[in-house]
């Protein structure tokens, strides 16, 4: 971790690798589609069904357990397009359709154990969630929490190093996910306002009790844009920034800070910017909170429970080198997945078995 050299100074140089993309441009290729082989879903149906056999604890199995041949050198690409590439990969060709939900996530919690170190979700100690709407409360409703509504979410970046999603079933209509490139965002504010682009630099208070209801905090505090090393990132979501304006203690934005927040917000959704991608059965993405944000559509279900739109969700601590700012986004304050935070006994609803976390917890 270091400060943001370039805090208060110079606005830092336009993004020119491979992170800062347009939607418009990358849709007309599939380079971000990996189709997994015949010999890896094998592998992957071998060790998934290993997992439900030995049901390990959550919190403390480990990659090496569940050792890859036939995906190990699929899960180095995906890291490094994750890492040093576009910030992003969906992985496609699981047969989820043969599998039971706990099969789906056996394989999907073996997966992400190769890609970083899973870390709790929220106070409960989720370490796999669940994106299931068990509400019909829109976004408006400050009890709503995004991953158990229907809602559309704005662009946001998620509170770990690797966010992903793993499709269960589909939604009836909508609910396609969307990406938008933060160097991308960057480089266009930059080009119009150099004036405030640096403001990004500075540190922005943020919503953590609207982020998760039993936070121990109303707020953290996190720059948008780091640079370190030359090494670009970004963590954003002006939401969650102005609904921290609600609580006492935390200061006012400043007439310049809500203007580049606008601007942001005015980039980001303007035609071309993002790609959108519906989920199929069995898919998982696999982002980098650094390079991309992400939002979701609406989305209407299906009247029945077992076809309502089901997907599960990890994130990831990975350890890839990535030079950030001291404080930056959620990873001060993220809880690690072998103990409660400061040491707390465990949620008595916890469960950390694949067959508990495979079944969406009601909570609203």
């Amino acid at each position: 971790m270091a400060t943001n050299p370039s805090a208060s100074m110079e606005a830092i140089p336009p993004v020119t690798t491979a992170a800062a993309w347009r939607g418009d441009e990358l849709v007309k290729s599939g380079e971000w589609i990996y189709l997994l082989s015949d010999a890896q879903v094998l592998e992957l149906e071998q060790l998934g069904k290993r997992f439900l056999d030995e049901n390990p604890d959550l919190r403390t199995v480990q990659a090496s357990d569940y050792p890859l041949v036939a995906c190990a050198q699929a899960v180095k690409e995906w890291g490094a397009d994750v890492d040093y590439g576009r910030g992003f990969v969906l992985v496609r060709g699981l047969r989820t359709y043969l599998y039971s939900d706990a099969f789906s996530a056996a394989i999907y919690y073996i997966l992400g154990l190769h890609m970083g170190d899973p870390i709790r979700q929220n106070e409960m100690g989720d370490l796999i969630d669940h994106v299931y709407a068990t509400s019909d409360k829109t976004m408006d409703d400050p009890t709503a929490l995004s991953a158990k509504v229907r809602d559309k979410l704005v662009y946001h970046s998620d509170s770990s190093d690797i966010v992903s999603l793993m499709c269960l079933r589909p939604a009836k209509e909508g609910g396609a996910s969307c990406l938008v490139s933060g160097a991308q965002i960057y480089n266009e504010i930059l080009k119009r306002r150099p004036d405030l682009a640096p403001l990004l630099l500075e540190p922005f208070h943020w919503d953590w009790r609207k982020q998760d209801h039993s936070a121990p905090a109303d707020t953290y505090t996190s720059p948008i844009v780091s640079l370190v090393d030359g090494v670009f990132s970004m963590y954003a979501g002006s939401l969650y920034i102005l609904t921290a304006q609600e609580y006492e203690g935390v200061p006012k934005l400043t007439p310049e800070q809500i203007e580049v927040l606008e601007l942001f917000d005015t980039i980001t959704y303007e035609e071309g910017m993002a790609i959108e991608m519906d989920f199929r059965p069995g898919d998982i993405q696999w982002l980098s909170n650094y390079a991309a944000l992400h939002a979701r559509t609406t989305f209407w279900d299906y009247p029945e429970p077992q076809r309502r739109r089901h997907l599960l969700r990890l994130w990831l601590s990975r350890d890839a080198g990535r030079p950030v700012v001291d404080g930056f986004g959620k990873n001060g304050v993220v809880q690690v997945r072998s103990a409660p935070r400061d040491g707390a006994p465990e949620h008595p609803e916890a469960h950390f078995d694949i067959y508990g976390m495979s079944v969406p917890r009601v909570i609203e």
